[in-house]
């Protein structure tokens, strides 16, 4: 039965039927009313045996996280932005020991300056720590997400984080279906942890390994973790044949478009509507997962593609933005033409209008290399001149907040 939910309610709901056993909680804007309401269904006696721990920071909460996982409860938590920045040392144990903790990641920009609102740089920053990734192009997808994250993460024994778009996401309300019970417990049955610390049966989790054995360690680590696409469509499969929600590592490009975009999130939602006014000459291929990268899977769906067009909702200054060195990678040997629009930084709208414009000025083929979307020429061009002009210029935050909003002026224009 759909209900009409806050993306962060449904999830919750979700997460519990998932039946947790730990859930070490620190709340952090825009994550903080998924780990709420786990907490009032906690309190309430809803979450069964499940211990809710309140944690002094998000450092502390993935480390509580990877303790419970290691004595073999299923664990989970949730965090956002600067929170998952300052658990980066806990995420890379908690991968390096291939440990199933699960996580939500309400995707924010990460300071400074500092901004609250969505974008991709917090997940992306981490992207090399050895977790699966998964990213939700809508609330539906969030929901349906989860279970799946649950049962891959115990099926292959690695940590996996649910990416969902902050606020766009977190804070809609739309009409939802949420698994029952049932169909959760078909896809995702008890707990059986592949390493587990019991002091009848002793063993050392997180050994010191010198030299001698690290790259065979790192090397398993990756085999390991790419395990994960093949387990993730077989999950998806059986999980869509009860549900009829059918997941998939990528979301297939429109046959035969020699334009394709690629992009991960909310931001397909829009991107696909102004493609389908192309009448077929551009597609859109999401990924829904992100890490492990499916390569091949996008190697074939981009075959026919002359010119690949990557939406990045993050950036890599002084490098490749992260999607498009993925795609390149995927893409070598190829003849597609790849192009970089960075957009969508710190919560800026990725319009409808701007996406058309975007698809025309590829089409006339001045599309170039990296473009950076809605970009405001005319304010960076001030900045610039300023620090031409003065050694001492202030802070280029509030110099250019000065100019987007002149003095009377009440909102950003």
């Amino acid at each position: 039965m759909r209900e009409q939910l806050e993306g962060s309610q449904a999830i919750a709901r979700t997460v519990a039927r998932c039946r947790p056993e730990v859930v070490p909680a620190y709340p952090i804007t825009p994550q903080t009313h998924i780990v709420e309401a786990l907490g009032k269904m906690a309190k309430a006696g809803e979450l069964g045996r499940c211990q809710f721990v309140t944690v002094e920071s998000e450092f502390a909460a993935m480390s509580a996280a990877i303790g419970a996982s290691a004595a073999g409860a299923r664990s989970y938590t949730a965090t956002a932005s600067q929170g998952l920045l300052y658990m980066a040392e806990a995420l890379f144990n908690a991968a390096g020991l291939g440990l199933p903790v699960v996580m939500t990641v309400a995707n924010r920009a990460i300071g400074a300056p500092i901004n609250i609102w969505n974008d991709h740089s917090d997940a992306m920053s981490q992207r090399d720590c050895g977790w699966v990734q998964l990213y939700a192009a809508d609330n539906q997808d969030a929901v349906d997400l989860h279970p799946l994250a649950f049962a891959l993460a115990e099926r292959i024994s690695v940590p996996v984080m649910v990416c969902v778009d902050g606020f766009v996401l977190t804070h809609a309300f739309e009409p939802l279906e949420l698994p029952s019970a049932a169909d959760i417990e078909a896809v995702l049955p008890g707990y059986e942890p592949r390493q587990v610390l019991d002091p009848d049966e002793p063993v050392t989790i997180g050994a010191m390994v010198g030299p001698e054995a690290f790259t065979e360690v790192r090397f398993l680590a990756d085999r390991q973790l790419r395990g994960a696409d093949p387990a993730f469509a077989e999950l998806a499969r059986g999980y869509g044949e009860r549900t009829g929600r059918l997941l998939a590592a990528v979301r297939p490009p429109v046959p035969a478009a020699h334009t394709v975009v690629v992009a991960l999130g909310s931001v397909l939602g829009t991107l696909e509507e102004v493609a389908s006014a192309t009448d077929g000459a551009v597609g859109v291929l999401g990924l829904v997962m992100y890490r492990p990268f499916p390569a091949d899977a996008v190697r074939a769906a981009l075959r026919d593609a002359d010119h690949v067009i990557v939406l990045e909702r993050a950036f890599s200054p002084g490098a490749s933005a992260p999607v498009t060195a993925d795609v390149r990678a995927a893409l070598a040997g190829t003849q597609a033409r790849i192009s970089t629009v960075v957009c969508g930084l710190g919560g800026r709208p990725v319009t409808r209008a701007a996406l058309h414009d975007l698809l025309a000025t590829a089409d006339r083929g001045e599309l170039g290399e990296v473009t950076f979307l809605d970009l405001n020429d005319d304010v960076v061009g001030r900045e610039l001149y300023r620090q031409q002009q003065a050694p001492r210029t202030g802070p280029t935050a509030a110099n250019l907040l000065r100019d987007v909003v002149p003095a009377g002026r009440g909102s950003v224009r």
